[in-house]
């Protein structure tokens, strides 16, 4: 008999304008005195003075991190540190994956303060790093806390938002690969898991989106982010929100000579696995479509062969996964869909 689960889940959520200014009290409330707030460039120029100053009876410590830092860098960095009993990361991407390393090597309690909604790193538990000269993805620990002023994200540029769209909408491709692989015998779907990842991006879809910087849009784009990165926690693994899409984009990572972001990328991927699944495609074409996200992509000059470049070596990226990618007929049916599509053929360059 397997034993009953025990799923760690971030005990403070707060998802709302102006919360910024009420964190000394969050903190004080979960008996935190000593805190490292961690910054990129913009965050330490904007808000570092501002959180010394509204603390009240909380020692806080700021640092401004560079953004290429190593695993072992950051372990050196992590073990000069004294004694701290939180760590905070305000930023985007980098610097709150550092902080949840930090916090994980430390034994530490972590708070994820996101200035955009660009992916489910904020929630998620495992983080990017760079490893022997390559970004790899390594353990860390669920956040303690989610914070996330929809005031900050709000201002951050529109395409952070877009890649959140991206992002979030790969999971019903991810979900798809995923029940293809247990059908192969080559994985396990986690019902939960499943099931929490497909009420996120279906709560998400029927978000009004005639404005995506409304703050009703955003919170529904950042609550569902952040059910997607539990869903990881819950199965283990990246599967309930990660398949032959991400494949796809971490491969343009290596070999594209210009890559996009992350979320851009996954979004294109998600929509050409879609149709190669012959799943929820439309639905997935209509959202791209109303948010803005197929205008965005017009603009950036994604190109076509290094797209084709990325299907062909995506199997590669994960090996142990068996997506509807590792399978050589759907390969096919991806790449001859890149040529065929009239709407990629708008899109790409």
């Amino acid at each position: 008999m397997h034993a009953l689960t025990n799923i760690p889940i971030p005990t403070i959520l707060e998802i709302r304008s102006g919360i910024r200014h009420q964190l000394g009290s969050i903190l004080t409330k979960h008996d935190f005195k000593n805190a490292l707030f961690l910054f990129d460039d913009f965050t330490y120029r904007e808000y570092a003075a501002s959180f010394h100053n509204e603390m009240t009876g909380i020692k806080v410590t700021c640092h401004k991190m560079t953004s290429t830092l190593t695993i072992e860098e950051l372990i050196r960095f992590a073990f000069k540190l004294e004694t701290y009993d939180v760590v905070l990361s305000m930023g985007g991407g980098m610097v709150i994956d550092y902080g949840k390393y930090i916090a994980f090597s430390k034994k530490i309690p972590f708070i994820s303060l996101p200035t955009s909604a660009s992916n489910d790193g904020f929630a998620s538990s495992n983080c990017s790093l760079i490893v022997n000269g390559k970004k790899t993805t390594v353990p860390a620990q669920v956040p303690y806390g989610i914070i996330a002023d929809l005031e900050v994200i709000q201002g951050a540029p529109a395409h952070f938002l877009l890649a959140g769209v991206g992002d979030l909408m790969s999971n019903i491709t991810a979900l798809y690969d995923w029940e293809f692989e247990e059908r192969h015998g080559k994985g396990y779907v986690n019902a939960f898991a499943s099931m929490l990842s497909k009420k996120a991006v279906n709560s998400f879809i029927r978000t009004p989106m005639t404005n995506i910087t409304d703050p009703i849009f955003i919170k529904e784009l950042v609550s569902s982010l952040t059910m997607g990165g539990i869903a990881t926690v819950i199965s283990g693994n990246s599967a309930p929100i990660s398949g032959s899409e991400h494949h796809i984009s971490h491969a343009l990572d290596k070999h594209a000579k210009h890559p996009h972001m992350h979320g851009i990328q996954v979004g294109i991927a998600t929509y050409i696995m879609a149709h190669v699944q012959e799943h929820r495609a439309e639905r997935i074409e209509k959202v791209f479509d109303r948010t803005g996200f197929f205008t965005y992509v017009n603009e950036i000059g994604l190109k076509k062969s290094d797209l084709r470049d990325a299907i062909e070596f995506a199997p590669n990226v994960k090996p142990n996964r068996y997506t509807y990618l590792h399978d050589p007929q759907y390969q096919e049916k991806a790449l001859s869909f890149l040529e065929k599509d009239d709407r990629l053929n708008e899109l790409l360059r």
